[in-house]
């Protein structure tokens, strides 16, 4: 959900900036048209004082066309010789032309107007100034505000994204370290027990259970526990990569699940298929049977309450790779969460902290370069697939 959010935030940014630059860009168009409007009604006015053979009204039609020039906006300033000031419109300041300080402070902006635009007329009779009129002032504009909201969204975008990736480090760690207190749990759980068994007398002990049993499953429970911190301990940092027979790590792995099948799915068979030309892997045991115990598990975990079967197959794929899929018969993947089934934290069971197959995803892909894909579920089970590359030579 926060996620979502965050994710909306760039987009509402963009329709926002998007909504007031068409607003703006409307504004400069009615301008434009005005601007048109009224350059026609100064050609109208032009063309009475010229067909008007009455000179009065061809002076009153001069004195409309000034008016209409000077509603333009453009500042105009009017000067003669020696820089005199006779009048001035449409300036960005107030001024009183009659004061030295008023003619000094209008001269200077002339200079200002004549380097963008040259004056027209004679200096030595009536030299006008002028400005750019408010619609070019506007277009100007344009590109920085364009530049401005997209730098905008662009580094907006930067720090959503690291904080993205910094929430969901942080949710990662937190889930591993989860994990982690829930492996360690159980073996140490039991090695508290076995210890109390020790320390009671052989009277007081259980019938039947002698001291090299009691050794036998604390050793058990301890080579559970070095195993555990084995994973934890390669998962962060880098690893060497070795030439690996894939057929002979899924056996094992089948031996170590089918000796705990009982405890873990009631009423669950475990198949397991292996081609006889199964190529060879790059590839690091620890992990990788780390890995499809997981997907193992989560087959199991679909399958709860209910039995099933759960099949790992393993087989030559595509040309350069070995494709190890899991599948079960259970009622698949809740569909809010497909999209994302491999992200940290994301899980349908109850309790669950979602870390499972976000570890299989960093063993397959980050760690062994291949490639781990839901490619189907439904009300008949899911599948899973592992792609990893084939050892050279």
């Amino acid at each position: 959900m926060i996620r979502m959010r965050w994710t909306l935030v760039p987009a509402l940014l963009f329709l926002a900036l998007l909504g007031w630059y068409l607003l703006y860009t409307q504004g400069i168009v009615r301008a434009l048209r005005a601007d048109a409007e009224m350059k026609t009604q100064m050609f109208s006015e032009v063309q009475a004082g010229l067909s008007d053979p009455d000179p009065l009204r061809a002076a009153q039609a001069l004195v409309r066309l000034q008016e209409i020039i000077v509603q333009s906006g453009v500042p105009l300033i009017l000067s003669g010789p020696e820089d005199t000031v006779y009048d001035a419109v449409n300036l960005p300041f107030d001024v009183e032309l009659d004061t030295d300080a008023g003619q000094e402070r209008v001269r200077r902006y002339a200079e200002r107007l004549a380097l963008q635009n040259p004056p027209v007329g004679d200096p030595d009779v009536v030299q006008i100034h002028f400005g750019d009129p408010p619609e070019l002032q506007r277009l100007r504009w344009i590109p920085w505000l364009q530049a401005g909201g997209l730098l905008l969204v662009f580094v907006l975008g930067i720090v959503m994204v690291r904080s993205q990736r910094r929430a969901e480090a942080e949710q990662a760690w937190s889930s591993m370290a989860r994990e982690l207190a829930h492996q360690l749990g159980t073996p140490i759980s039991s090695l508290q027990g076995w210890l109390e068994v020790l320390r009671l007398s052989t009277t007081e002990r259980p019938e039947g259970i002698e001291e090299r049993e009691i050794s036998d499953e604390m050793e058990a429970d301890v080579e559970r526990l070095e195993r555990v911190s084995r994973r934890f301990e390669l998962i962060g940092r880098d690893v060497e990569l070795d030439t690996l027979d894939i057929r002979d790590l899924v056996r094992g792995l089948e031996r170590y699940l089918q000796a705990r099948m009982p405890k873990l799915g009631s009423g669950v068979e475990l198949r397991v298929e292996i081609a006889p030309d199964t190529p060879k892997v790059m590839g690091n045991d620890v992990l990788l049977a780390w890995a499809l115990e997981n997907l193992v598990k989560n087959a199991l975990d679909a399958l709860a309450g209910r039995g099933g079967i759960i099949r790992l197959r393993v087989k030559a794929g595509d040309p350069g790779w070995v494709h190890v899929l899991v599948d079960d018969d259970g009622s698949g993947v809740d569909p809010e969460i497909r999209e994302r089934i491999f992200e940290p934290g994301v899980t349908s069971k109850a309790g669950g902290w979602g870390v499972g197959l976000a570890l299989t995803r960093r063993i397959v892909e980050r760690i062994h370069h291949g490639r781990i894909e839901l490619l189907n579920s439904g009300s008949s089970g899911s599948v899973f697939r592992m792609k990893l590359p084939v050892a050279e030579g």
